[in-house]
């Protein structure tokens, strides 16, 4: 049978900092009746989803963007707030969010360019950089903002070192397989 899958550049976030967060999420798991949890594995932040890549598009990507991280260097980002994608009172997704960083927008334009310019067509909607903890609301009451704001962990910060390409596989968990790796030193 063959499978759909689908591959997306992303800031990788360390190990250390991915098992605080499974801490925080095995918490709101308890409080907040969403379908699906991610994986504390699988916990990153998009740069450039690029969908079903050909072979040869996605190998002029991973070129392209290894070039163009060549003088990137690592750099601290902090999550620090939760929010929803969606309606508000039925969200479609649950999300820890970043401090504004200019290195991280930064990487990200390099990253979406390099993809463009390998002939991806990629979302255009402004970026948003989240990371996703749960998807879809199934609570029987709706959903109140409130409740994010008496779960607020304290702020997380972390070393943004690694870039990676990543490959889903639906049927796995965790689901996403690292292809290539751009450290920033």
């Amino acid at each position: 049978m063959n499978k759909q899958t689908h591959y997306f550049f992303a800031i990788k976030i360390p190990q250390e900092t991915k098992l605080i967060m499974k801490k925080h999420r095995d918490r709101f798991k308890e409080i907040l009746p969403f379908s699906t949890w991610v994986h504390h594995e699988d916990l990153h932040i998009t740069l450039a989803f690029l969908g079903n890549a050909p072979a040869e598009k996605l190998s002029i990507a991973i070129e392209n963007v290894r070039e163009a991280l060549r003088e990137c260097k690592g750099f601290p980002l902090e999550i620090n707030n939760l929010g929803t994608f969606g309606k508000v009172d039925s969200p479609r997704i649950f999300w820890a969010d970043t401090r504004e960083s200019n290195e991280l927008r930064e990487v990200r334009e390099k990253v979406f360019k390099s993809c463009l310019e390998a002939g991806f067509q990629l979302e255009t909607r402004p970026f948003k950089p989240h990371i996703t903890l749960a998807r879809k609301w199934t609570g029987d009451q709706h959903f109140h903002k409130r409740l994010l704001d008496e779960l607020q962990p304290n702020p997380l910060l972390f070393q943004a070192n690694e870039v990676v390409l990543y490959q889903t596989h639906l049927d796995q968990t965790p689901k996403y397989e690292v292809k290539e790796k751009y450290l920033l030193e």
